[in-house]
């Protein structure tokens, strides 16, 4: 677990945003403020939909970042794109008066608990987005 420090209050929260996809195509999209996702799914096909995630859901997000030690990440997680293409993740938290965006690379290469905390806080966005797409369906 990374060091728990949250200058950043869910009072103030405003949305999370993700953009993640090979680094010359960034095509898969949220934004918890517009509720716009996009994403290529596995037959190659580019969805759009309109997903709002709950408040509970949103809070859950910001404790989970908050346990993780977002707040702490480096904002350049960058791994080496010429040998490899690496899938780039970024990720925002924005607040009133402050915003938190980090930009991590799949085959960054740093400390491991840093890199575990990064896959698992994108883990956790995208198990959030696969229930608020399924609530959707029903």
């Amino acid at each position: 677990m990374m060091i728990k420090n949250a200058p950043y209050r869910y009072a103030d929260f405003q949305s999370i945003s993700m953009v993640y996809g090979p680094k010359d195509s960034l095509v898969n999209k949220f934004n918890s403020r517009t509720g716009d996702y996009q994403y290529i799914n596995k037959r190659d096909s580019l969805v759009k939909m309109h997903v709002k995630l709950t408040d509970n859901d949103l809070l859950y997000l910001h404790h989970k970042a908050a346990d993780l030690g977002f707040w702490d990440f480096p904002s350049n997680e960058r791994g080496d794109t010429v040998k490899e293409k690496p899938v780039r993740y970024i990720i925002e938290f924005k607040y009133k008066t402050k915003t938190k965006r980090v930009v991590f690379d799949s085959n960054f290469q740093g400390d491991p608990k840093l890199i575990d905390a990064n896959k698992q806080l994108i883990k956790e966005i995208d198990q959030s987005l696969t229930t608020a797409e399924r609530r959707l369906k029903k």
